[in-house]
């Protein structure tokens, strides 16, 4: 009996290995498991170089003055916190890291990225290689050119309106995103994408949307957008490291949704530039008029459910929280570039885990992340 069972399972693995190693992408997902903040290690990349002029982040008078409670310390470690930075009026009040992170190590940003592309949408209406949001994306992308898919703006894109089909699912081996993550050719998989609901109308937050801007980028600049990252907002920024940026293959796309590693501080220097709406350090670089529109809430929308959509502008998330108006670039494990305009701060947290649990549209755990930093200010 023992020997027929194994002869069986002989014949299920012969018979299936030929089509787990004809999508390249399935063995690859089988063999890692799960998505990880170190995963440049093991695809292609873009080098995003340091800024030319790099702008050490400021510590304040009150720089790790007080530590964090006992409380939130172990949840912190429950979810495998690496960084957790808390800056106030331009400057660090809290910066610790754990579980080998550290000021100089870089990590991914998972869906965080989504906010970087929607920032080079701006930047490129700003330059003239967009005309606006309200543009067709077949403009740019012939294969859009079709029926139903003729009639997706970017504006659809930036609010993740635009009724494509798409599973977002992150933990499946054989779900779209897995295949965008670990495949080989992001543009195919892109085109080939159907519409299933009218866009513009409906709100379903889809990684397909970010990456079709990434590849739209592309074509409206006619270079990588790594290339105009570092252009347009590393180098200006003050980035004080290189960043990385994942792409599909050799000289291939990068992976717009996500995949963009930095050190902590430089993504406080996002947090910092969304914050001073476009500027850095008195300057204006991005239109401030394209930031407002980036983090006010597409309330034209509605989700599956009918309510109007008040949490999510052009690849920011938006959150009322003690009244106070919060805008979020958020991505897998519970990475976070928090703003909090009305306190002039910023908070950074990036780690390995985090909660299922959910309070509204977010993870629990970012409410923690926010009241231990009001615990931290002096």
């Amino acid at each position: 009996m023992k020997k027929l069972i194994s002869n069986n399972w002989q014949w299920i693995i012969i018979f299936f290995l030929p089509f787990v190693f004809q999508s390249c992408y399935i063995s690859r997902a089988l063999y890692y498991q799960t998505a990880g903040i170190y995963d440049y290690k093991i695809f292609p990349y873009r080098t995003i170089a340091a800024s030319e002029s790099p702008i050490a982040l400021k510590q304040s008078v009150h720089y790790n003055q007080k530590n964090l409670s006992s409380e939130y310390f172990q949840e912190f470690m429950k979810y495998k916190t690496t960084a957790f930075l808390v800056l106030k009026d331009d400057s660090l009040i809290f910066e610790q890291y754990w579980n080998n992170g550290g000021p100089n190590v870089i990590s991914n940003s998972f869906s965080m990225a989504k906010s970087i592309t929607g920032l080079l949408i701006g930047f490129a209406i700003q330059d003239g290689k967009i005309k606006s949001v309200d543009q067709y994306a077949c403009e740019y992308l012939p294969e859009f050119n079709s029926a139903c898919k003729k009639h997706i703006r970017i504006k659809d894109l930036l609010t993740m309106s635009s009724g494509l089909t798409w599973d977002e699912s992150y933990f499946n081996p054989f779900s779209k995103t897995t295949r965008a993550y670990y495949g080989r050719n992001l543009y195919k998989q892109m085109m080939n994408l159907r519409v299933m609901q009218t866009p513009g109308y409906t709100f379903r937050y889809l990684s397909c949307n970010t990456q079709i801007l990434g590849l739209l980028l592309s074509e409206a600049l006619n270079k990588n957008i790594s290339e105009y990252t570092y252009e347009k907002l590393w180098n200006p920024i003050g980035a004080e490291h290189a960043a990385l940026w994942s792409i599909d293959r050799k000289n291939g796309y990068e992976k717009a949704y996500c995949c963009f590693y930095a050190t902590a501080r430089d993504f406080a220097k996002i947090g910092l530039f969304v914050l001073h709406e476009g500027k850095v350090n008195g300057k204006q670089i991005l239109n401030e008029k394209y930031i407002k529109e980036s983090t006010s809430p597409a309330k034209n929308l509605t989700d599956n459910e009918g309510n109007s959509v008040d949490f999510y502008g052009y690849q920011w998330w938006l959150l009322n929280y003690k009244n106070m108006n919060i805008t979020l670039a958020w991505g897998l494990y519970g990475q976070f570039i928090i703003i909090i305009p009305e306190k002039q701060m910023v908070i950074v947290r990036l780690g390995h885990k985090s909660t299922r649990q959910t309070i509204g549209h977010y993870t629990a755990d970012l409410y923690r992340y926010i009241d231990a930093a009001f615990d931290l200010v002096p």
